[in-house]
């Protein structure tokens, strides 16, 4: 079923037109990934989608009744509302009919029979549009997604007005799951969340039943979400049906076909053009009329052909390369014994680091783990409690960080640029080209520039310093996927060394010769790449449940066995039953106990993560017993 339909949407801001002629459907359950550069208008197209916008011309179609999930900005509310009340403002309806429930039992205590007959229907209808609509599994539901954006108890019942952005943010996308619309409209939603709540969100969109549309530069998450991609470009739309890998291989082949196509009809058109020169200069020697209309049809013909344009192979991008004057000496950083608190807190203990030239370090760890301490401590921002920081022979630090701020913002581009590096205008206006800084775009003062336009200017200066360690803070945070890519480019020929924080798993996987992991405050090593650190995860998961792993292991290996030799499963299909009824029983415990502790996330979280097992099992032990009663 078609959940909504564009057709031709264009966009005008005053008298800019910014969307042309966007078309796509979205079906029910489809994820696709809309993707384009900054500005392209990816999510004036979600406003437009949303209702918040208008549309200047084309057909916007939605299915009746369909329900939207958007965040477009973070709502108001109450000042004492907690982040519970906030998620549990995803259930009004449902809690609206819970209440008037508990006003009827109410009523009923006190009722005579007559009444009580009345009031009973009334409950009786109630209690099944209340279960229809989920409520008894709403504490279940708060617990898979508290579970897994990591919500704590200490956390839910904080003030909603005291979070940072961030947090709120992730606060009101947790509640437009809960919502479960029809239509789930995610920009960027990967932002704010630790690798492990970005997996964890993956797994929850591939089984939701509705339809996503996600705008995302993160590539990883777009290769495991999205079976369709939507490219912007050029006011344009334009469909792949695949995930992000299947769209890079896919556009180069519709490039090069284009081009092929765009060289041959220039081909004819040129053949077409001597031709009609030959026919007038034939019909002017022999003062011949049927010459000049053979030319004039074959003009006629070449006006009336459908024009390929030519596309742009090369687009414009920034032009990153960091040089290195000087080297360091071998070794850049060691850190040894080290310890951070901040107040009562422990943050770092114990921790050892040892950096050597020319490597390329992803620091790694959940949300609040110390990364961005572990940084400020290696550039001398915050001062430690314990233990050595040393830094090597001639070692020179670059630093772009998280949130980026320039000494004077309002001083322009340009002037911020000259004073940093020290250039006169014309080499400073050529070298801001570079980054896609051209004419008056190097005149806006600095805090007017967006997100993305200061990574730019911030990289720019960092490439034109003396420096031969780099040390990044989720560098491509506002950055588009075109300019991900040219700061991978830059990074993987940098001769000096890098230490770098990061969630995004391409970039990552792409730069990273060694991952430090932070684990209980201290670091633990893993010497390659972001799928060599997934695979020894993997390995270290398996390791801690070793032993039941393989006790199942050998069950199978029994069953298939018994298969061959015998005839009669009946034994094993009995014990397998009784397994299947003891699992049952227990996933109706954890669902008594996740009742009994329905206010304390923290255990509810426990709980829901041991019914999650509990139910793995109980599928693996279905599965057994459906191929034992086929043979």
């Amino acid at each position: 079923m078609i959940e909504l339909s564009l057709n031709e949407i264009k966009k005008y801001y005053g008298a800019n037109l910014v969307l042309e002629n966007i078309t796509f459907e979205a079906k029910t359950g489809e994820k696709i990934g809309i993707i384009g550069g900054n500005g392209t208008g990816k999510t004036t197209i979600f406003r437009i989608i949303a209702g918040i916008e208008e549309y200047d011309g084309g057909v916007l179609a939605i299915r009746k009744g369909a329900s939207i999930g958007y965040l477009n900005q973070i709502p108001n509310y109450p000042k004492d509302y907690k982040v519970i009340d906030v998620l549990k403002t995803a259930f009004k309806k449902v809690l609206s009919i819970r209440e008037d429930m508990v006003k009827l039992e109410e009523k009923m205590s006190k009722a005579n029979e007559d009444e009580l007959n009345k009031i009973m229907k009334k409950y009786g209808e109630l209690q099944n549009k209340f279960e229809h609509m989920g409520g008894y599994e709403i504490e279940e539901k708060l617990s898979k997604i508290c579970s897994g954006f990591k919500f704590t108890d200490k956390f839910v019942k904080r003030r909603f007005m005291t979070l940072s952005g961030g947090e709120k943010t992730t606060v009101v996308l947790a509640k437009i799951l809960l919502q479960n619309p029809d239509i789930l409209l995610l920009d960027e939603p990967s932002n704010h969340l630790d690798i492990e709540s970005v997996e964890w969100l993956e797994d929850y969109l591939k089984e939701y039943r509705g339809t996503v549309l996600i705008i995302s530069h993160d590539r990883y998450f777009l290769d495991r979400v999205v079976n369709r991609i939507v490219e912007i470009e050029d006011k344009k739309s334009s469909i792949y049906d695949g995930n992000y890998s299947y769209y890079v291989e896919e556009k180069e082949r519709r490039l090069l076909a284009q081009y092929q196509e765009y060289q041959n009809q220039q081909k004819k058109i040129k053949a077409m053009e001597e031709a009609i020169n030959r026919f007038k200069q034939w019909g002017n020697v022999g003062d011949n009329d049927k010459m000049f209309i053979k030319a004039r049809n074959m003009q006629r013909r070449i006006e009336r052909m459908e024009k390929v344009d030519k596309p742009i192979l090369e687009k414009k991008k920034i032009q990153l390369n960091f040089s290195v004057d000087s080297r360091s000496g071998k070794d850049v950083v060691k850190v040894e014994g080290l310890k951070k608190s901040f107040g009562n807190k422990v943050v770092l203990d114990n921790l050892n680091l040892h950096v050597r030239y020319s490597e390329k370090v992803a620091v790694l760890g959940k949300n609040g783990s110390g990364k961005s301490t572990l940084i400020k401590i290696l550039l001398n921002q915050y001062k430690w409690d314990k233990g050595e920081v040393k830094l090597g022979s001639n070692v020179k630090i670059g630093y772009l960080p998280q949130n980026i701020a320039f000494e004077d913002e309002n001083t322009t581009v340009l002037e911020t640029f000259m004073r940093s590096c020290n250039v006169i205008e014309g080499v400073a206006r050529g070298i801001l080209a570079k980054f896609l800084f051209y004419d008056e775009d190097v005149f806006k003062k600095v805090a007017n520039l967006s997100g993305g336009e200061k990574s730019r200017l911030k990289l720019c200066q960092l490439m034109h310093q003396d420096i031969n360690l780099l040390i990044l803070d989720e560098p491509t945070n506002h950055l588009d996927i075109d300019s991900r890519e040219m700061l991978e480019e830059a990074l993987e020929n940098f001769k000096g060394t890098l230490i770098f924080i990061s969630h995004d798993r391409y970039f990552i996987n792409k730069l990273a010769t060694r991952i430090v992991e932070i684990q209980n405050k201290r670091l633990k090593e893993y010497l390659g790449n972001y799928d060599y650190y997934k695979e020894k995860k993997s390995e270290e998961y398996f390791k801690e449940d070793k032993k039941p792993k393989e006790v199942k292991k050998n069950k199978k290996k029994k069953i298939k066995k018994k298969k061959v030799a015998k005839k009669d499963n009946s034994k094993l299909i009995k014990k397998l039953e009784r397994e299947i009824e003891d699992t049952e029983d227990l996933i109706k415990q954890k669902d008594k106990e996740m009742e009994e502790f329905a206010s304390d996330y923290e255990k509810l979280n426990e709980l829901y993560k041991e019914k999650d097992k509990l139910q793995q099992k109980l599928d693996s032990l279905l599965e057994e017993w459906v191929s034992l009663q086929g043979n």
